[in-house]
């Protein structure tokens, strides 16, 4: 099928509220002029992905990440590549946070937490979110839950000793206190998210709020993969892979 075909159908899972933001947080990238016939999705475009791509038979790459400007020569990289492979790419970032079937709530109902709000907001979409558990739980099975589904380790910091009723969550890059700050105001007892540095941990410190870093990667696999589903159950010819990527 065709490429615009299926940019159609994903932009039809979406409830757009802002085409303008909208059109700058997804869209297509490189557009390869070729049917496709089998669809893989990652959280990354990189060289390595798209070469997972290659060697899957990929015609179409779905991801939440674009290769950004700042990674300097690497979105050249990616697209030469993707020409050369005839590999056409899509990618869909703050609209998939935001959604909910994307990043946050995808890795919530994973952990089995129950969202009860919506936070982290940005030109009226919002990134991050609050859950609770159905009754307390121990910190550190918290954290097991999130080794054994993101299969790698994390990085985690106990600041208080109350069990765990209330989690916020960004998904990604959270590590801005900004965002910690709003987990705060919002009483969780644990703030979850894809990265931090050293003054996460010291204003998490302070405020007595316990720590889960797991990777920028995993902590958003789980949105781009319920995206690629959905895909998937709307176009049942189309075959849809996953490309593996590296721990980091």
């Amino acid at each position: 099928m065709d490429v615009t075909y299926i940019v159609g159908r994903i932009n039809g899972l979406f409830n757009i509220i802002n085409e303008e933001i909208y059109s700058k947080e997804s869209g297509l990238t490189y557009h390869a002029d070729k049917k496709v016939k089998k669809l893989g999705y990652s959280v990354n475009l990189t060289l390595d992905t798209i070469e997972e791509a290659r060697i899957q038979g990929v015609d179409m790459m779905v991801t939440h990440h674009d290769a950004w400007g700042e990674l300097y020569e690497l979105k050249e990289a990616c697209i030469e590549k993707l020409a050369e492979y005839g590999i056409s790419h899509y990618y869909n970032h703050l609209p998939l946070d935001d959604c909910n079937f994307g990043t946050n709530d995808s890795l919530l109902t994973k952990l089995n937490l129950e969202i009860v709000k919506r936070t982290h907001e940005w030109e009226g979409l919002y990134f991050g979110r609050v859950a609770e558990s159905d009754e307390e739980i121990e910190f550190k099975e918290l954290v097991n839950r999130m080794v054994n589904l993101l299969e790698e380790p994390v990085k985690f910091w106990r600041f208080n000793d109350k069990k765990v009723k209330r989690v916020g969550l960004v998904c990604g890059n959270g590590a801005p206190t900004d965002c910690l700050k709003e987990a705060v105001e919002n009483e969780c007892d644990v703030y979850i998210t894809g990265e931090c540095n050293l003054s996460t941990i010291q204003y998490a410190q302070f405020k007595r709020i316990n720590l889960i870093i797991g990777s920028h990667t995993f902590t958003e696999l789980f949105g781009i993969e319920s995206l690629a589903l959905k895909l998937n159950e709307n176009i049942k010819e189309l075959e849809v892979v996953r490309l593996n990527e590296g721990h980091y």
